[in-house]
């Protein structure tokens, strides 16, 4: 048992938050700000690093870039709020518990779930083996120094997401030496008006890109991609942006989750299943009128802070209110001087409103640079973090209550 719980301090109301991504960040300083002054509240953050990741920044990371070192704990101070560096093991549901792998066991009375999506490498033979990710920063500056050391060659990218699309952009500009392999099932942008997509292919083109689309990849080899009817695309290098996948510990905990691994939240982002649970950022099936949300940091941080406050209210007696966002763009890099910014409805489909070029780079450098600061506000002026996209009729759903 929790000393603490034996010694008396039972009133003491612990969150715990797991994961400092984008939402988990922002569930943890926002809540912070908010329960600073009152006595009695208890929040947590678990991360395995105290370096916060800038997932939206992973392809200059994997180029050799240097980007600022921001730090999970520094930021935290004066807040209130607790950091414990682990990796989370296991969740017991029913027991509220949490294990690191140093076998330490975390109590909590309310659980912030953001423990987020990774690469999937397990869909594919070969690729746990044989190919690089961007699941950290880490994985990137392994990638990077691989393409240093590689002189000439070809370098496949696998999945033509934006990930994927920015991944390989990044690469044929800071390595022209190198050729540049765009694979996978769909064109790049393909939810893009057809302008806008017009405009990435083009540029995609310039920096020397191939562009592989309709092509299902179905093993990686040692020196090679094969492809459905059994043509092989030599690579000296693979990096893995194909499709996504959840940790099995919210299943393995008990949790409702759907076929994806995600928490299935009510209108609140509560778990159906395990009401003290909240569900953040891409761990989290959340549904709007439009359908369930993907994962984005846009989405991200709004379901961090709308966490937060449900919570702040909750512990003052007063019933939690209904998440509700809407998309309003999707900024796509192309190296350094160049960008594709598709403006979107709420539900995420493109306007006729688009930006390339500088402006767009400009655009898009502003939106990956924002997160940080973004924190700094909130631990100053909780509010400041609660402006969104609520989305209007797009968002409603009928038995949200």
């Amino acid at each position: 048992m929790n000393t603490q719980h034996e010694a008396g301090m039972a009133t003491t109301h612990r969150v715990l938050i797991l994961g400092a991504g984008y939402a988990g960040m922002a569930a943890a300083i926002q809540l912070a700000a908010r329960v600073k002054r009152r006595d009695g509240v208890q929040v947590t953050l678990v991360n395995p690093q105290e370096r916060f990741t800038e997932r939206l920044r992973l392809h200059m990371t994997a180029t050799g870039q240097q980007l600022a070192e921001m730090n999970i704990t520094e930021l935290l101070e004066g807040t209130g709020a607790q950091f414990v560096r682990g990796w989370v093991t296991a969740v017991d549901a029913d027991a509220k518990t949490v294990r690191s792998d140093d076998d330490r066991v975390l109590h909590y009375d309310t659980l912030v779930y953001g423990l987020g999506s990774v690469a999937d490498t397990t869909a594919v033979p070969g690729v746990e083996d044989y190919v690089y990710t961007l699941n950290s920063a880490q994985d990137a500056e392994l990638l990077a120094d691989r393409l240093a050391r590689l002189g000439s060659g070809t370098v496949v990218v696998g999945g033509s997401g934006l990930t994927g699309i920015e991944s390989a952009a990044e690469i044929a500009e800071r390595h022209p030496e190198l050729n540049v392999v765009l694979l996978g099932r769909q064109e790049p942008g393909a939810t893009m008006n057809p302008k806008a997509k017009a405009y990435l292919h083009s540029a995609l083109e310039r920096l020397g890109v191939q562009v592989r689309s309709g092509v299902e990849m179905m093993k990686v080899l040692p020196d090679s991609v094969e492809l459905a009817g059994g043509e092989n695309i030599v690579a000296d290098v693979v990096l893995w942006t194909s499709g996504t996948r959840m940790s099995p510990l919210a299943a393995a905990a008990g949790l409702t989750v759907d076929e994806r691994g995600r928490i299935v939240t009510d209108a609140t982002l509560r778990s159906v299943s395990h009401p003290e649970v909240y569900a953040v950022g891409d761990a989290a099936a959340i549904r709007q009128g439009y359908g369930v949300m993907h994962g984005t940091c846009q989405g991200g941080m709004p379901t961090g802070v709308h966490a937060a406050v449900s919570i702040a209210r909750a512990l003052k007696g007063r019933k939690p209110k209904p998440f509700r966002f809407g998309y309003y763009h999707t900024p796509v890099s192309l190296g350094r001087h160049d960008a594709v910014v598709q403006f979107t409805h709420p539900d995420d489909s493109p306007r006729r409103v688009y930006l390339t070029g500088r402006r767009a780079a400009w655009y898009k450098e502003t939106v990956s640079a924002s997160p940080w600061p973004a924190y700094g506000r909130m631990k100053k002026i909780p509010s400041s973090g609660a402006f969104w996209p609520r989305g209007g009729r797009f968002t409603r759903v009928q038995d949200a209550r």
